[in-house]
């Protein structure tokens, strides 16, 4: 009785004392909200042992056993973890060796190591259920040499005479693959009619379109055109490999909705490897994207992918321990316009180098300090929609220590990242801030209230917090009471086994 007691006074602890965080009300969800993981099928999680037939998790380049169910068995870990939407490698019919799926053998079929359609199905219900979107990579640019098409002399001019495109698998197993004749209205028909299969069949919610650069852009628009008829706020997402702004933003025209953001990985990847290093180019990139891309707040931004270096292996060359460097990588990507993409283990600071040592099979032994701030990441950008919908503006810079806020409506937020050795305080005027506010943390729960114009924010090195601007508050006379409350029944409830433990003793020594 008493200890419920006790647990009912701390849970009104929590209920009193909880910040309001901003003004702006609760919005439709829209494309910009996503918070995506990424993840590689066959390396993410085992959950049916039926079909792994030539599995060999000794071999990087076979098939380890990851599946459709591993992943339905996962998704309340991925969904605890606050994202919204999951991206999936591509999942169709592959040749012997294409555990990464980029070999198609076949766009009508799913890839036996994985499952049949029914569990994919499933799959897609159970992600729907626990209000998170699929997203599938669909490769429109090539198929495997084993694909049926390639040995039929009806479909000769299917395929560019030299009949190569970069590979999408890796480099040592397969030099160039098939590629297909776009100018060809059967290849456009087919690949067409094949994507909108999907979506009235299985019911996902986007695609990641492999090599935009290697197929003719006035594909893509009528490709657009076609798949976005067939369900409402359906995703887009182009990959364009390249550093270069303006090559991808040619592609603007076709309509596609976003990009995956080439240009900044590299800033981002050098900025965070180690402390010190300069931020500033992180913030030129994010000026530019306003001005060169359609919706600079639909593009994806990452730090690694299944085609890169693991961002944890540059920490680990700089000496620098991965956990801190991610979770400062992480703020500043939940927090800047962009959807934020975050490779599977990432959330382990699994390690790994060039293909496929970046593809490793998924260790489920979290660290806890890492999830816990990538799932309170999560709930801020689901709570505020400032950091997804919001200006942005940088109010400071200087060696790795910086400050922004973004805007939306009646709420700004303020973040700070200190990617120094140093503590570093920074002070805000009425220049940066509205006078006599407060500045509410949410990560640390750090408190800043305005000295008259000014506010002064110390951060500890390589830290961040996230703060919410807000009206200033005196003494919280309801909190303190239920805290006195809590506090004289906890000491009373000691009080009493104490007792009974006195008495105890007393009648045992009768």
């Amino acid at each position: 009785m008493k200890k419920g007691m006790l647990s009912t006074l701390i849970a009104a602890v929590f209920l009193l004392t909880g910040i309001p965080v901003g003004a702006a009300e609760k919005e439709e969800r829209k494309l910009q909200d996503e918070t995506v993981y990424l993840l590689m099928v066959d390396r993410f999680n085992n959950g049916d042992f039926s079909n792994n037939f030539e599995v060999n998790t000794k071999d990087p380049t076979a098939f380890q056993g990851g599946d459709f169910q591993g992943i339905i068995d996962q998704l309340d870990y991925i969904k605890d973890m606050g994202f919204t939407s999951i991206l999936l490698t591509p999942i169709f019919d592959n040749s012997s060796m294409g555990y990464h799926g980029y070999w198609v053998t076949d766009y009508y079929k799913t890839e036996e190591h994985f499952g049949s359609i029914e569990t994919f199905k499933q799959l897609v219900e159970e992600a729907h259920n626990r209000d998170i979107k699929i997203i599938l990579d669909f490769v429109a640019n090539s198929v495997s040499p084993e694909h049926e098409w390639v040995n039929d002399p009806a479909k000769e001019d299917w395929f560019h005479e030299d009949s190569l495109s970069a590979n999408q698998g890796d480099q040592e197993q397969l030099e160039g693959l098939p590629d297909l004749n776009h100018d060809n209205p059967e290849v456009r028909d087919y690949l067409m009619e094949a994507a909108k299969w999907w979506i009235s069949e299985t019911n996902i919610d986007g695609y990641r379109l492999d090599s935009v650069n290697h197929v003719p852009a006035d594909f893509w628009t009528e490709f657009t055109h076609e798949v976005k008829s067939m369900k409402e706020d359906f995703y887009l997402l182009g990959e364009v490999p390249s550093n270069e702004p303006a090559e991808i933003a040619q592609y603007n025209q076709t309509e596609i909705d976003g990009f995956l953001n080439y240009p900044l990985m590299e800033p981002l990847r050098t900025a965070f490897a180690q402390p010190g290093q300069p931020l500033d180019m992180l913030f030129s990139v994010s000026e530019q994207n306003e001005s060169v891309y359609k919706d600079p707040y639909l593009m994806m931004s990452f730090m690694d992918n299944h085609d890169t270096v693991r961002f944890t292996r540059d920490a680990i060359n700089n000496n620098q321990h991965p956990g801190a460097r991610w979770k400062l990588a992480l703020t500043y990507l939940y927090t800047t316009p962009g959807i934020p993409a975050v490779y599977y283990g990432s959330e382990i600071a699994l390690d790994g180098g060039e293909a496929p040592e970046n593809r490793r099979l998924m260790d489920f032994r979290t660290d806890k300090e890492l999830v816990d701030h990538i799932t309170k990441l999560g709930e801020l950008r689901a709570d505020l929609p400032s950091l997804t919908r919001g200006t942005m503006e940088l109010l400071y810079e200087a060696n790795g220590m910086a400050v922004y806020k973004r805007v939306y409506e009646d709420e700004t937020t303020v973040i700070a990242i200190n990617n120094t050795t140093e503590t570093h305080s920074v002070t805000l005027t009425s220049e940066h801030l509205e006078g006599e506010m407060e500045l509410r943390g949410l990560l640390a729960n750090d408190l800043i209230r305005s000295n008259g114009e000014e506010y002064l924010l110390v951060l500890d090195r390589e830290e961040s917090e996230i703060y919410v601007l807000a009206e200033r508050t005196g003494l919280n006379i309801p909190y303190l009471v239920v805290m006195g409350t809590v506090y004289a029944a906890f000491f009373g409830f000691i009080y009493l086994l104490w007792k009974r433990a006195k008495r105890k003793n007393s009648e045992e020594n009768e």
